[in-house]
Protein backbone atom coordinates (compact mmCIF):
# COMPACT_ATOMS: atom_id res chain seq x y z
CA UNK A 1 0.00 0.00 0.00
CA UNK A 2 1.44 3.64 -1.11
CA UNK A 3 2.92 5.32 2.03
CA UNK A 4 0.67 8.73 2.67
CA UNK A 5 3.16 11.44 1.44
CA UNK A 6 3.89 13.95 4.69
CA UNK A 7 3.29 17.47 4.29
CA UNK A 8 6.34 19.54 4.29
CA UNK A 9 6.50 22.24 7.10
CA UNK A 10 8.41 25.29 5.39
CA UNK A 11 9.83 27.37 7.68
CA UNK A 12 8.67 31.15 7.60
CA UNK A 13 11.16 33.57 7.47
CA UNK A 14 11.95 35.50 10.20
CA UNK A 15 12.89 39.43 10.67
CA UNK A 16 15.29 41.06 12.41
CA UNK A 17 13.92 43.45 14.84
CA UNK A 18 14.68 47.20 14.80
CA UNK A 19 13.43 49.30 17.58
CA UNK A 20 11.10 51.58 15.79
CA UNK A 21 10.38 49.66 13.11
CA UNK A 22 7.07 48.12 12.38
CA UNK A 23 6.26 44.82 10.30
CA UNK A 24 4.35 44.72 6.90
CA UNK A 25 0.90 44.03 8.28
CA UNK A 26 0.93 46.49 11.11
CA UNK A 27 2.19 49.25 8.89
CA UNK A 28 -0.83 50.14 7.45
CA UNK A 29 -2.97 49.93 10.63
CA UNK A 30 -4.44 53.11 11.70
CA UNK A 31 -5.39 53.84 14.97
CA UNK A 32 -8.99 55.03 15.50
CA UNK A 33 -10.94 56.78 18.05
CA UNK A 34 -9.43 58.46 21.00
CA UNK A 35 -6.20 56.54 19.69
CA UNK A 36 -5.36 58.42 16.58
CA UNK A 37 -4.34 61.43 19.54
CA UNK A 38 -1.31 58.88 20.10
CA UNK A 39 -0.08 59.52 16.85
CA UNK A 40 -0.19 63.40 16.31
CA UNK A 41 3.44 63.74 17.46
CA UNK A 42 3.00 67.79 17.04
CA UNK A 43 0.25 68.17 19.27
CA UNK A 44 1.82 66.36 21.84
CA UNK A 45 4.96 68.54 21.34
CA UNK A 46 2.73 71.65 21.41
CA UNK A 47 1.11 70.30 24.94
CA UNK A 48 4.77 69.69 26.49
CA UNK A 49 5.69 73.23 25.52
CA UNK A 50 2.91 74.61 27.43
CA UNK A 51 3.50 72.20 30.31
CA UNK A 52 7.21 73.18 30.65
CA UNK A 53 6.78 76.90 30.49
CA UNK A 54 3.16 76.89 33.00
CA UNK A 55 5.61 74.86 35.05
CA UNK A 56 8.65 77.41 35.17
CA UNK A 57 6.28 79.98 35.65
CA UNK A 58 4.78 78.49 38.71
CA UNK A 59 8.28 78.14 39.99
CA UNK A 60 8.76 81.89 39.93
CA UNK A 61 5.63 82.83 41.06
CA UNK A 62 5.33 80.80 44.73
CA UNK A 63 9.67 81.58 44.72
CA UNK A 64 8.71 85.29 44.92
CA UNK A 65 12.07 86.29 43.74
CA UNK A 66 15.51 84.61 44.75
CA UNK A 67 17.41 88.25 44.28
CA UNK A 68 19.32 88.95 47.36
CA UNK A 69 18.62 92.34 49.00
CA UNK A 70 20.77 94.25 51.44
CA UNK A 71 19.28 94.82 55.51
CA UNK A 72 17.49 98.12 53.74
CA UNK A 73 16.08 96.27 50.45
CA UNK A 74 18.52 98.86 48.47
CA UNK A 75 19.26 96.54 45.75
CA UNK A 76 21.69 93.31 45.12
CA UNK A 77 24.49 93.07 47.86
CA UNK A 78 27.59 90.49 46.90
CA UNK A 79 26.01 89.29 43.75
CA UNK A 80 27.66 86.20 42.57
CA UNK A 81 28.52 85.13 46.10
CA UNK A 82 30.60 81.84 46.31
CA UNK A 83 30.38 80.64 50.09
CA UNK A 84 31.66 77.39 51.53
CA UNK A 85 31.02 76.09 54.58
CA UNK A 86 33.19 73.28 55.74
CA UNK A 87 31.08 70.58 57.14
CA UNK A 88 31.68 68.40 60.68
CA UNK A 89 34.83 66.62 60.26
CA UNK A 90 36.25 68.30 57.64
CA UNK A 91 39.78 69.84 58.22
CA UNK A 92 40.19 73.55 58.27
CA UNK A 93 43.38 75.35 57.89
CA UNK A 94 45.24 76.26 60.96
CA UNK A 95 44.57 79.77 61.98
CA UNK A 96 41.23 79.94 59.39
CA UNK A 97 38.00 80.88 60.17
CA UNK A 98 34.98 78.36 60.56
CA UNK A 99 33.55 79.88 57.24
CA UNK A 100 35.28 80.78 53.87
CA UNK A 101 33.44 83.27 52.04
CA UNK A 102 34.61 84.23 48.82
CA UNK A 103 33.45 86.73 45.98
CA UNK A 104 33.62 86.77 42.15
CA UNK A 105 34.51 91.05 42.03
CA UNK A 106 34.98 94.07 44.48
CA UNK A 107 31.75 95.43 46.09
CA UNK A 108 30.12 98.49 43.95
CA UNK A 109 30.81 101.83 45.70
CA UNK A 110 28.39 102.25 48.29
CA UNK A 111 29.83 104.17 50.81
CA UNK A 112 29.24 108.85 51.16
CA UNK A 113 33.35 109.61 50.66
CA UNK A 114 31.89 112.86 52.66
CA UNK A 115 31.17 110.90 55.65
CA UNK A 116 33.14 109.53 58.72
CA UNK A 117 33.63 105.84 59.28
CA UNK A 118 34.29 104.36 62.42
CA UNK A 119 35.12 100.73 63.08
CA UNK A 120 35.20 98.76 66.12
CA UNK A 121 37.03 95.28 65.90
CA UNK A 122 36.47 93.32 68.35
CA UNK A 123 38.93 90.59 69.22
CA UNK A 124 39.27 87.57 71.92
CA UNK A 125 41.14 89.78 73.38
CA UNK A 126 39.56 93.52 73.47
CA UNK A 127 38.27 96.58 71.25
CA UNK A 128 40.12 98.44 68.71
CA UNK A 129 38.72 101.37 67.52
CA UNK A 130 39.80 102.60 63.86
CA UNK A 131 39.05 105.87 62.56
CA UNK A 132 38.64 105.30 58.46
CA UNK A 133 39.34 107.83 55.83
CA UNK A 134 37.42 107.28 53.11
CA UNK A 135 38.83 110.79 50.97
CA UNK A 136 42.22 109.34 51.26
CA UNK A 137 41.66 105.98 49.79
CA UNK A 138 37.72 105.72 49.12
CA UNK A 139 37.88 102.09 47.35
CA UNK A 140 39.77 100.30 49.94
CA UNK A 141 37.15 101.70 52.75
CA UNK A 142 33.95 100.95 50.74
CA UNK A 143 35.85 97.34 50.40
CA UNK A 144 36.21 97.22 54.55
CA UNK A 145 32.96 98.37 55.53
CA UNK A 146 31.37 95.99 52.77
CA UNK A 147 32.74 92.70 54.18
CA UNK A 148 32.54 94.05 57.56
CA UNK A 149 28.96 94.29 56.89
CA UNK A 150 29.28 90.60 55.71
CA UNK A 151 30.88 89.20 58.48
CA UNK A 152 33.46 88.06 56.54
CA UNK A 153 36.39 89.16 58.91
CA UNK A 154 34.13 87.17 62.17
CA UNK A 155 36.18 84.09 63.14
CA UNK A 156 39.41 85.49 61.03
CA UNK A 157 42.85 85.54 62.91
CA UNK A 158 46.06 87.68 63.37
CA UNK A 159 47.81 85.54 61.39
CA UNK A 160 51.42 87.32 61.20
CA UNK A 161 52.62 89.60 64.12
CA UNK A 162 56.21 90.56 63.58
CA UNK A 163 58.39 91.86 66.23
CA UNK A 164 62.25 93.01 65.60
CA UNK A 165 65.50 91.82 66.80
CA UNK A 166 65.10 93.26 70.33
CA UNK A 167 61.25 91.74 70.40
CA UNK A 168 59.86 95.31 69.81
CA UNK A 169 56.30 94.67 67.74
CA UNK A 170 56.19 96.20 64.17
CA UNK A 171 53.46 94.52 62.27
CA UNK A 172 50.17 92.88 63.12
CA UNK A 173 48.20 91.43 60.27
CA UNK A 174 45.02 89.82 58.99
CA UNK A 175 41.88 89.24 56.94
CA UNK A 176 42.66 86.29 55.80
CA UNK A 177 40.09 83.21 56.29
CA UNK A 178 42.36 80.47 55.60
CA UNK A 179 45.12 82.02 58.29
CA UNK A 180 47.89 81.06 55.62
CA UNK A 181 48.75 84.53 54.19
CA UNK A 182 47.54 83.67 51.06
CA UNK A 183 44.07 83.67 51.20
CA UNK A 184 42.27 86.64 50.50
CA UNK A 185 37.98 87.44 49.37
CA UNK A 186 38.41 85.80 46.39
CA UNK A 187 39.26 89.39 44.05
CA UNK A 188 42.38 92.02 43.79
CA UNK A 189 41.42 95.71 44.84
CA UNK A 190 43.40 98.54 42.45
CA UNK A 191 46.21 100.00 44.37
CA UNK A 192 45.13 102.99 45.67
CA UNK A 193 48.44 105.72 46.48
CA UNK A 194 48.31 107.80 49.45
CA UNK A 195 50.62 110.26 51.20
CA UNK A 196 49.16 109.45 54.97
CA UNK A 197 52.48 108.60 56.82
CA UNK A 198 53.16 105.38 58.51
CA UNK A 199 53.17 106.09 61.94
CA UNK A 200 51.51 103.94 65.36
CA UNK A 201 48.52 102.54 64.60
CA UNK A 202 48.25 102.75 61.13
CA UNK A 203 46.03 100.74 59.26
CA UNK A 204 47.01 99.60 55.62
CA UNK A 205 45.96 97.52 52.70
CA UNK A 206 48.01 94.43 52.51
CA UNK A 207 49.82 93.87 49.06
CA UNK A 208 52.55 91.84 47.21
CA UNK A 209 56.10 93.57 47.59
CA UNK A 210 56.57 93.50 43.51
CA UNK A 211 56.03 96.87 41.88
CA UNK A 212 52.82 97.62 40.17
CA UNK A 213 50.91 94.56 42.88
CA UNK A 214 47.11 95.04 43.57
CA UNK A 215 45.80 95.34 46.60
CA UNK A 216 44.75 92.26 48.42
CA UNK A 217 41.16 92.20 48.50
CA UNK A 218 40.78 91.44 52.61
CA UNK A 219 44.45 91.68 54.31
CA UNK A 220 44.98 94.46 56.33
CA UNK A 221 48.00 95.54 58.74
CA UNK A 222 48.37 97.39 61.92
CA UNK A 223 51.76 98.79 62.36
CA UNK A 224 52.91 99.66 65.89
CA UNK A 225 55.48 102.38 65.68
CA UNK A 226 56.73 105.19 62.95
CA UNK A 227 57.49 102.89 59.81
CA UNK A 228 58.33 105.73 57.16
CA UNK A 229 60.43 103.15 54.98
CA UNK A 230 56.40 102.18 54.25
CA UNK A 231 55.30 105.52 53.42
CA UNK A 232 53.65 105.66 49.90
CA UNK A 233 54.21 101.92 48.67
CA UNK A 234 50.79 100.58 50.50
CA UNK A 235 47.39 102.08 50.96
CA UNK A 236 46.27 103.88 54.26
CA UNK A 237 42.88 103.84 54.55
CA UNK A 238 42.36 103.97 58.90
CA UNK A 239 44.15 105.08 62.28
CA UNK A 240 43.50 103.53 65.66
CA UNK A 241 42.11 106.01 67.84
CA UNK A 242 41.80 103.56 70.45
CA UNK A 243 43.09 99.99 71.48
CA UNK A 244 46.55 100.23 71.29
CA UNK A 245 47.28 98.44 73.98
CA UNK A 246 45.29 95.51 72.51
CA UNK A 247 47.80 95.02 69.67
CA UNK A 248 50.25 94.89 72.23
CA UNK A 249 48.40 91.73 73.47
CA UNK A 250 49.11 89.61 70.35
CA UNK A 251 51.88 86.74 69.99
CA UNK A 252 54.30 87.45 66.91
CA UNK A 253 54.17 84.50 64.82
CA UNK A 254 55.03 84.52 61.35
CA UNK A 255 54.48 80.82 59.93
CA UNK A 256 56.02 80.09 56.86
CA UNK A 257 54.15 77.90 54.47
CA UNK A 258 53.99 74.27 55.14
CA UNK A 259 54.21 75.31 59.12
CA UNK A 260 52.07 74.07 61.46
CA UNK A 261 51.23 76.80 63.95
CA UNK A 262 48.88 77.28 66.92
CA UNK A 263 46.15 80.06 65.56
CA UNK A 264 46.42 83.76 65.99
CA UNK A 265 44.24 85.69 68.36
CA UNK A 266 40.63 86.17 66.67
CA UNK A 267 38.49 88.83 65.46
CA UNK A 268 35.01 88.18 66.55
CA UNK A 269 33.45 90.86 64.68
CA UNK A 270 33.81 93.84 62.95
CA UNK A 271 30.66 96.83 63.51
CA UNK A 272 31.03 100.11 61.57
CA UNK A 273 29.28 103.42 62.07
CA UNK A 274 28.61 106.74 60.17
CA UNK A 275 28.33 109.95 61.18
Amino acid sequence: MPRKQQAVQVKKRQKTYRPGEMSGDFAHVKPRGVFRLFSNYRLFAAIGVVALTAGLLLAVLLGGGSTPVDSDGNGVRGAGVIRTTPQPGETVASGSSANTITYTSPPPMTIDTSKMYTAVIKTEKGDITVQLDPSAAPTAVNNFVFLAGEGFYDGVTFWRVVADDDGNLRFAQAGDPTGTGIGGAGYDLPYEETDTPFTAGTLAVARKSEAGSPNNGSQFFFTYQDEPTLDGDFTVFGQVIEGLDVLQQLVPRDPRPGESAEPGAKIESVEVSES
